[in-house]
């Protein structure tokens, strides 16, 4: 879970597991980060979310949640590409300009893209896409860097990278940065377009699977 206020020339942060937890907690903690700014829920101008792609139920946490402050404040939503938020991240370590974003999307898949800084921002070249560990690697040839959960989940399949980030610094500060952004650029959307991108449909192994691969 990683939620982040923009406000008042700063970036304030929580994160912490998800999990079953998550939708619980996380209203109370965006309350928490508004209290601690001295800013009223109305004062808000946008309400922005990791739109996908990701793990199906984080997504319509997220979805469900913003909308719902959105349509609630009468405010406008600004979708985030939840693959970006890795790659600015990654930046933020100093993982360059020109890096490919590799999460693990579990039942032996990755969901990946690659994505350029250039000219203060990030341009997409290739979109948010479902793989296989060794079609990926095949794929890749020689990236520059590569970031996210699926070097560490697949390390054998995707090989040994010279540029190399799987682990986070804050999801949570990469989020405010870019919602910051397309808040600058004026890429708002109505509340009810505050919809998840899915890759795929199928989301589990089924038990007759689950068997095979055991």
């Amino acid at each position: 879970m990683a939620l982040a206020l923009v406000a008042q020339g700063r970036t304030r942060v929580f994160e912490a597991q998800g999990g079953a937890q998550a939708s619980a907690r996380m209203l109370p903690e965006v309350k928490a980060l508004l209290a601690g700014a001295g800013v009223a829920m109305a004062d808000l101008d946008a309400i922005a979310f990791g739109q996908g792609p990701g793990a199906f139920t984080g997504l319509r946490t997220a979805c469900a949640v913003a909308q719902g402050l959105a349509f609630g404040l009468d405010k406008p939503v600004l979708a985030v590409d939840s693959l970006m938020l890795v790659a600015e991240d990654a930046r933020a370590q100093g993982a360059g300009d020109d890096i490919w974003v590799a999460m693990d999307a579990r039942i032996g898949e990755i969901y990946a893209a690659n994505y350029v800084w250039a000219d203060g921002r990030w341009r997409v070249v290739e979109a948010p896409a479902l793989y296989k560990p060794e079609a990926l690697a095949a794929h890749w040839g020689q990236p520059l860097a590569v970031a996210g959960t699926a070097l560490t989940e697949y390390a054998q399949a995707l090989g040994v990278l010279a540029h190399a980030w799987p682990h986070a610094r804050s999801r949570a500060a990469a989020l405010g940065a870019l919602a910051l952004a397309a808040w600058q650029r004026g890429e708002t959307r109505d509340a009810a377009e505050a919809l998840p991108v899915y890759v795929r449909d199928k989301v589990a192994l089924t038990t007759a699977e689950r068997e095979q691969k055991s």
